[in-house]
């Protein structure tokens, strides 16, 4: 198939935007954890690689979970020791409690991520702790992990609503927040698990992370999109001064233990917004459009990012010509 180097977008800069966003991509992880089929660990190494050719500065890599939990990640070190790594490019994984930091230590990763939870409801399910309990898990794995000068990466579910609980105040979050950062983690990643937030509530959660004095330099938004919000809210987020935004190639994953949460943003759908702001990422759409389109063959089912499918659909219309 030809590049997908058809229906770039044109820059038009609005004002009030940071001049450029980090993405950091999760495809290879919280993508992929979700296939109802294990993908081959060759298939999962060229993901990585294709990624980090097409200019993504953080591709996050897998997680440390025990295999029964997630098969689909169960050759987590298989796939770390085949990575065909891209200077200058990081490739975090995700450590579950200090059995999981053990082995991606074992590995030599030297970039980690913990995964919290803002309500009660979701710590009992994701993490068979409660929400008080789960800090002392979590404390233990940063304490290390800092000890050895590895940053960590705190990321934070149901910051917009649970599906148990229902909503989720923004102080709450930022209690949560307060104590990843107390402990240690180096960068906040706040997860709309559910797909529920709407702009205005971005940006109430962002005002109480403020009056907490958290730092929006270190903290990332994590939108899913099952309401169809997740640029709105992207654009508000950026708005209100994050720089950090969370997606996965090709519109992959949900959540295991969120039924009712689909993909996340799509990484292609966010890039053409930011390259239509003039808002710098570095990245090579076409490319990551093509990857986004290999991937989806090897899944057998087309990508769920609008902007794959539109590219892909300009390319064969015009090979058709």
């Amino acid at each position: 198939m030809s590049a997908l180097d058809v229906g770039l977008p044109m820059s038009f800069p609005l004002g009030d935007l940071p001049s450029s966003v980090t993405v950091w991509e999760v495809g290879a992880r919280d993508g992929l954890q979700n296939e109802s089929a294990v993908v081959p660990v060759e298939v999962k190494a060229e993901f990585i690689s294709r990624l980090a050719a097409a200019g993504l500065p953080i591709v996050e890599a897998t997680s440390f979970v025990r295999p029964e939990w997630v098969p689909q990640l169960a050759d987590s070190a298989e796939l770390i020791a085949s990575l065909d790594r891209v200077d200058g490019v990081r490739y975090p994984v995700l450590v579950p409690n200090e059995r999981g930091l053990d082995r991606a230590l074992e590995c030599g990763v030297r970039d980690i991520a913990v995964f919290a939870s803002a309500t009660e409801a979701f710590a009992q399910a994701n993490l068979n702790r409660s929400y008080d309990e789960q800090w002392g898990m979590f404390d233990a794995v940063v304490a290390r992990a800092r000890g050895e000068s590895i940053p960590v990466r705190g990321y934070l579910s149901m910051c917009f609503g649970d599906p148990w609980e229902g909503a989720v105040s923004p102080e709450r979050v930022a209690d949560a927040v307060a104590t990843l950062r107390d402990m240690g983690c180096t960068e906040f990643s706040l997860g709309d698990t559910i797909g529920v937030a709407t702009p205005g509530h971005v940006r109430a959660v962002l005002d109480a992370l403020v009056a907490r004095d958290i730092d929006l330099s270190g903290v990332a938004v994590h939108f899913h999109d099952t309401y169809g919000q997740a640029l709105a809210n992207t654009l508000a987020a950026l708005q209100g001064g994050i720089t950090i935004v969370d997606s996965s190639a090709g519109g992959l994953g949900g959540c295991p233990y969120a039924k009712s949460a689909t993909g996340n943003l799509a990484t292609e759908d966010l890039v053409f917004m930011l390259d239509g702001l003039g808002v710098h990422t570095g990245i090579d759409l076409s490319a990551l459009a093509a990857t986004s389109v290999w991937m989806a063959e090897r899944l057998g089912r087309p990508s769920p990012s609008r902007v794959v499918r539109a590219m892909q659909q300009s390319v064969e219309q015009g090979e058709g010509s």
